[in-house]
């Protein structure tokens, strides 16, 4: 059975990674292979001799010795166990989403729009490199990724321009997401998990994670897609803004910015502080919006937003939602993977098969090249479930290397496949980047800056 659940996923990725030739939404094979799954699963639970426990990110051998009855109920529990966690995704996702949406329906990108003077395509790309780097380890790589791309969309027309830039950012933001322990889910784990600490995670991996956005960078900027200038919409640029843009755009910002701040006062999820941040931005587009503002580029759709009765009505149809059925439909299915102990497998025979290959790392013995093999997989694989079988699997104690490498790799390999980091995922549904462009133009930079971080981690490790 579970190697029929394996080609299930296997198919189902493939068809994601084939929308464009096959003509079907991603989402769909998302959610079908994500239900088959978990059906396959419920019909042959009794075949199954092992389980993890999410929830105690335990792998439990006796499994197969318990009653049909415990069976089914340790099942239920784990289902709705992954479904709150990735629920918690979501509805993050959607709270960033709608203040986004929210400032752009008062106009507020155009004020940072504002700020960028030039139109040259390289020092754009400098600009957005450095702006996703530190944004993301502030707010984390998936709201960064949100925001920077709202502000593409307004300041690049041609799509086929910003999809590049939306690569570089992908790769700039899940490496500014590696050196925060709020920047990657994956990072959050193995600091909640008391296995890292605020102080060491940035003296071990602020050199390498800004390597690894520094190098694609450069190798990009001398690429012929960053030469020349922007080419921008005279008429678009003259039409005055909202005189509430700069208002909402800095409340918006404030608001997603203070996110971590509230987790870390409460010791809430991160999705509770979203939804207050976005209740505080619609009372004041509440308000805003009763007032009569200047002309602005949503004069257009003025009539719609009135027909929804708020602005905040209006943000809120405006929501990506494939991105986020998507994004429930995979999170899920590799939730099936890791309830059968199949990723503890995976990573369990690399480190068996492997364990001599690479530099040994200083106290723990498994080998660079395992952790390496971890980022890759990483990216076709989602990093969370991998880092929890590096929990369950090493028994380093706090701050040893290893787990700062694991960070580092978890982190920043998923930008090596567009669907190999949730950065990726809202990037590919907010500008419908095809999988294979991305492995032709993108991938290769990823692994580059990948790779020339590594390096650099394995040397200042030997200094600290």
């Amino acid at each position: 059975m579970e190697t029929v659940i394996i080609l299930v996923f296997v198919l189902g990725y493939l068809a994601i990674t084939l929308e464009h030739n096959i003509k079907i939404d991603k989402l769909i094979p998302a959610l079908v292979m994500m239900a088959i799954s978990w059906a396959l699963i419920s019909l042959g639970i009794d075949d199954f001799t092992q389980w993890f426990d999410s929830a105690k990110h335990n792998l439990m051998d006796n499994f197969g010795l318990l009653p049909h009855e415990e069976k089914m109920h340790m099942m239920e529990e784990t289902l709705l166990h992954h479904l709150g966690k990735t629920s918690e995704i979501l509805v993050f996702l959607l709270g960033a989403m709608t203040i986004v949406e929210i400032i752009d329906y008062f106009d507020g990108f155009s004020t940072i729009k504002g700020f960028i003077k030039t139109k040259s395509k390289k020092k754009i790309l400098w600009i957005f490199g450095f702006l996703a780097f530190f944004l993301s380890a502030i707010i984390d790589n998936l709201t960064a990724t949100i925001v920077l791309i709202s502000i593409l969309q307004k300041l690049i027309n041609d799509r086929d321009v910003r999809i590049w830039y939306a690569g570089l950012i992908i790769i700039a933001a899940n490496a500014g997401g590696a050196w925060s322990p709020i920047g990657d889910v994956t990072t959050t784990m193995l600091w909640i998990g008391k296995k890292v600490t605020t102080g060491h995670l940035f003296v071990y991996l602020f050199l390498p994670s800004l390597v690894c956005m520094l190098v694609p960078t450069f190798i990009a900027s001398l690429l012929p897609a960053f030469k020349g200038k922007i080419e921008s919409d005279d008429k678009q640029d003259d039409k005055p803004k909202s005189k509430y843009s700069a208002i909402m755009l800095y409340l918006g910002l404030g608001g997603i910015v203070s996110v971590p701040i509230f987790k870390t006062v409460t010791h809430l999820p991160p999705y509770v502080g979203m939804m207050l941040a976005l209740g505080v931005v619609a009372i004041f587009a509440e308000i805003y919006s009763n007032t009569k503002f200047s002309m602005s580029s949503h004069d257009s759709v003025e009539s719609d937003a009135h027909a929804h009765h708020s602005p905040v009505h209006y943000s809120l149809s405006k929501i990506e939602l494939p991105s986020i059925l998507f994004f429930l439909g995979i999170l899920m299915a590799v939730a099936a993977l890791e309830s059968l102990g199949i990723l503890f497998g995976f990573a369990g025979t690399l480190q068996d098969t492997m364990p001599m290959l690479g530099t040994e790392l200083h106290h723990g013995g498994v080998s660079d090249l395992v952790v390496l093999l971890l980022g890759v997989g990483s990216a076709v694989i989602d990093n969370v479930p991998l880092v929890a079988a590096s929990l369950g699997m090493f028994t380093e104690p706090i701050d040893n290397e290893l787990w700062h490498f694991i960070a580092y790799s978890a982190g920043t390999g998923g930008s090596m496949l567009i669907i190999g980091s949730a950065a990726g995922v809202v990037a590919m549904g907010m500008e419908k980047i095809d999988f294979f462009w991305y492995l032709k133009k993108i991938s290769w930079l990823a692994l580059i800056g990948f790779l020339a971080g590594a390096v650099v981690f394995m040397f200042t490790r030997t200094i600290f």
